[in-house]
């Protein structure tokens, strides 16, 4: 679905259909735009693997510390290769706290060597030990959307055809919750909201996204009938 046909039925179902328009096109294009992400985020709905934008950083020797693109939000994948030619490996994501304990009492912060485990923060990496080496992290994960619609005829080129009308449900959400305008109506903004989330689900907490990836390691307790 088009740009254009998203804003007009969200006009039809607002019952904002005669100029002057009590929402601006302006905000209901970012709203649809946010609808995209907010839709990414809830549903896990792009899982990228292959652009290289976004699956691939250039790592140097000493740095530990390196950005993440902008869309990218949870990793599943994390692998280390050397720029020499020897063998990579998978990265274990983990916390500081999750190092800690992993080393017991060494200062993993300081260490030096091939990298085996990385810390994610909320937009960037951090590589355990610092790399002694040149080399590539290659990335997978899930990722929000990277073309913003802004002509008319632009798509949600991320999102299946069939999503495409419940991001009116978002946009209908934000116009109502506006306070202090004649459009402000809680009732509709929490109707509108709650048949988004109906269709995409709850939006996840980001400490529960990233903790569910680390790797946490498991003790066998005794158990004594």
């Amino acid at each position: 679905m088009q740009l254009g046909e998203l804003i007009r039925r969200f006009r039809t179902q607002a019952n904002d259909k005669i100029e002057p328009y009590f929402n601006e096109e302006a905000d209901v294009k970012d709203w649809l735009n946010d609808a995209v992400n907010e839709a990414c985020i809830r549903g896990r709905l792009v899982h990228e693997s292959q652009n290289n934008d976004v699956c691939k950083i250039t790592v140097f020797i000493g740095s530990s510390c390196y950005q993440l693109h902008d869309s990218l939000y949870e990793l599943t994948r994390i692998w280390f290769q050397p720029s020499d030619g020897a063998k990579g490996q998978c990265l274990s994501l983990m916390s500081a706290e999750l190092l800690d304990h992993y080393y017991d009492g060494e200062n993993w912060r300081v260490m030096k060597g091939k990298p085996e485990h990385i810390i994610q923060d909320d937009t960037g990496v951090r590589l355990v030990p610092i790399p002694t080496m040149d080399g590539e992290i290659q990335l997978e994960g899930y990722r929000t959307t990277i073309d913003v619609m802004v002509d008319d005829t632009d798509t949600p080129v991320d999102l299946h055809k069939l999503h495409h009308p419940y991001l009116i449900e978002w946009a209908l959400h934000k116009a109502f919750s506006v306070p202090d305008t004649e459009f402000f109506d809680p009732n509709r903004a929490q109707i509108a909201e709650a048949k988004f989330t109906e269709y995409f689900g709850d939006r996840p907490d980001s400490d529960l996204r990233r903790i569910t990836r680390e790797d946490i390691p498991h003790t066998v307790m005794p158990f004594m009938p």
